[in-house]
């Protein structure tokens, strides 16, 4: 919080605390002048409601009411009191390598610090890092007022958001699309998502947590046309594209934003063009005369309503404009398209971009807005995540309930499942150390939680206990703060680290976090984690011969929640998912095992708790509920999954019951 605001806060509480009890002792007189004589008691209950007994009570509910306002904000000043002086008596001090490092910079500055310069150094932007300033010329990602910048360009805050925002819903579709029980190659569906969209998660929840207020939208385009020149243009073309499909987003599906020629897409993302993938609101033509016929048809696609007029235009992206396509668009009713040409160009203004984005009117020579730029690895990056194939109906293989020899099935091994020791057991050292992964996180020794001040040293925990074998400092740094080069951030690191073990220090002397071979771990002789239990109870049901049943609920019974629920860290979306389809595969192969309908319908409806996105548990629950005789219960669990979908914005696909 800025000190202006700081400065009007406390202004309002000393205005609350001090006006209402001034207007009171001048206007009603003190809270109790005097004790009432025994004529005024007589005098009260023989006439109750009288003009002075009314007053006399208004006046005293009125000090009653002022009272408990001032011991509510009494009690909250003194509670930050005793948690600011909680922190102040636990800052950690100086570790011997940082005292070192302070000796050294403290002798170069006396030694240096009457040394002639010609010309002073530019002093580095400060990056903002996890609550820390850090200053490097290498930054991958950090917010400078108005946007976000990541590696290869910079995009405005809107943007940035909507990008967090699909990455989302590519989980989501993920989680639609996977058919528990059933084995899969796929390795595709747990891959993590690309660099750039990584770092562009990491800068949104970083704005989130600092209450930071977001910047501005993708700058506006000229209305009839623009073209793009100077060492930027070609990013700010991308730019343009990635924005445009970006606000697709919220469009009907039939909706196009962006028309491109295929010489263009060539040029800016020729990966995608390669691909030849679809993505919503995107529209390849082969040459700018095709793509004049159309904008030329009364029938053209309208854009979406309810959108800023600014960004709701159709743009036409091209190469190249012929002086004749020129004048055909010119002619055009207004907001028809705006066309951006790649290079100098007959249609509108001329516009100067550089490798930042800060754009000048060739024309004028005024300055102009500064314009989302990408290079071709970030653009490309940006695409995958809006790049998503139509969901294809399952056939009746996939989604019947999982079957095999003697009513028993095996859970299948996920790709990028990290699979800990399955003879691990906590020993009786273990117990009194607790880490809580599924569900929200929590370090616990003998059951009372350990004060955590750090989201970074929580992440390590998390982190650490998905990978049980360790974890190097560049695979930490890497997962904590994606995007930046390791050297900038190890030190931040180091710290996080000295402040984690400083805080378990002061819970207990069983060692929890350990380091080998470069490598960081927890101790699995020191440390019950619940995940670990997890994992040992699915091996242990995937390989037993007997009572699969009871193993199967073993499964189930261990899992308490999303891991890191409540967390939005770049990093934890593959693990997460791969730790939510293993509980899927045993409820349905616990269900499969049953012979009680009713209790596989127990079953498949817990499930659906787990992941309500998920199609196949819907449509195994369907086939239940009509094997069981209730049909208007499956239409109606058919009918409220397709309203999810609508709301979360993936709908498609919609299940339907097997005929029995």
């Amino acid at each position: 919080m800025s000190w202006p605001r700081r400065m009007m806060g406390a202004a309002l509480v000393v205005a609350v605390l001090a006006v209402p009890p001034w207007l009171l002792a001048t206007l009603a007189g003190p809270p109790l002048p005097a004790w009432p004589t025994a004529a005024q008691l007589r005098d009260w209950i023989a006439d109750p409601l009288t003009a002075g007994t009314l007053t006399a009570g208004l006046t005293t509910l009125a000090w009653l009411l002022w009272f408990g306002l001032a011991y509510t904000i009494a009690v909250t000043v003194a509670r930050r009191l005793r948690a600011g002086t909680r922190w102040l008596r636990r800052l950690p001090l100086p570790t011997p390598w940082q005292a070192a490092a302070t000796s050294m910079a403290g002798a170069a500055a006396l030694t240096t610090a009457h040394t002639p310069t010609a010309k002073p150094p530019a002093p580095p932007a400060p990056v903002s890092v996890d609550g820390l300033h850090q200053q490097h010329p290498d930054v991958a990602w950090t917010h400078t007022g108005e946007g976000v910048v990541v590696p290869g360009g910079w995009l405005p805050d809107e943007s940035a958001q909507q990008v967090a925002a699909a990455a989302s819903l590519v989980w989501l579709r993920r989680r639609r699309a996977y058919q528990p029980g059933h084995p899969t190659t796929d390795a595709s569906q747990l891959t993590p998502l690309p660099d750039t969209v990584t770092a562009v998660q990491a800068a949104v929840t970083e704005r989130q947590q600092s209450a930071a207020t977001p910047g501005g939208a993708p700058a506006a385009l000229p209305g009839l046309g623009v073209a793009f020149t100077g060492g930027g243009a070609s990013d700010a073309a991308r730019g343009v594209l990635v924005t445009r499909l970006l606000a697709a987003l919220r469009d009907p599906s039939d909706t196009t934003r962006v028309l491109v020629t295929r010489a263009a897409l060539t040029t800016l993302v020729p990966d995608i063009a390669a691909a030849g993938s679809a993505i919503p609101g995107l529209r390849v033509v082969e040459t700018a005369e095709q793509a004049s016929t159309l904008l030329s048809e009364p029938t053209r696609t309208p854009p979406a309503h309810g959108i800023d007029a600014d960004l709701s235009e159709l743009v036409l992206i091209t190469d190249s404009l012929p002086s004749a396509v020129a004048r055909r668009l010119a002619v055009l009713p207004l907001g028809r398209a705006t066309v951006v040409t790649l290079g100098a160009g007959p249609l509108g203004a001329t516009w100067h971009v550089d490798r930042h984005g800060h754009s000048r009117d060739d024309r004028t020579g005024q300055p102009g807005p500064r314009l989302c730029v990408l290079d071709r690895i970030a653009a490309t990056d940006l695409l995958t995540v809006l790049t998503h194939p139509s969901p294809a109906a399952p056939d009746d293989a996939a989604t019947a309930p999982p079957r095999a020899d003697g009513g028993r099935a095996r859970i299948p091994r996920q790709p990028g499942r990290d699979t800990p020791h399955t003879a691990w057991q906590p020993s009786a050292t273990a117990r009194g150390v607790q880490l809580r992964v599924l569900g929200r996180p929590a370090l616990l020794v003998d059951g009372q939680p350990v004060a955590i001040r750090r989201s970074a040293a929580l992440q390590v925990l998390v982190f650490l206990a998905v990978h049980p074998d360790g974890a190097t400092t560049t695979q930490l740094v890497q997962a904590i703060w994606p995007g930046l080069p390791a050297h900038t951030v190890t030190g931040r690191l180091y710290t996080t680290l000295s402040d984690l073990r400083a805080a378990i220090r002061a819970a207990t002397t069983i060692p929890v976090v350990g380091h080998i071979d470069d490598r960081y771990h927890l101790d699995h002789g020191h440390v019950d984690v619940d995940l670990w239990r997890l994992h040992a109870a699915a091996h242990h049901a995937a390989t037993t011969h007997t009572s699969p049943t009871h193993q199967w609920q073993n499964v189930i019974d261990a899992y308490a929640g999303d891991l890191a629920a409540g967390h939005t860290w770049a990093w934890v979306d593959p693990p997460r998912e791969a730790t939510r389809r293993l509980v899927l595969d045993a409820y349905t192969t616990a269900a499969a095992a049953h012979t009680d309908p009713h209790q596989r319908l127990r079953l498949l409806q817990d499930a659906l708790h787990v992941d309500p996105y998920n199609r196949t548990l819907h449509q195994l629950t369907a086939d239940q509920l009509n094997a069981l005789g209730d049909p208007d219960g499956a239409a109606r669990l058919l009918h409220a999954y397709q309203q999810r979908l609508l709301l979360t914005g993936i709908a498609g696909g919609q299940p339907t019951p097997t005929p029995r």
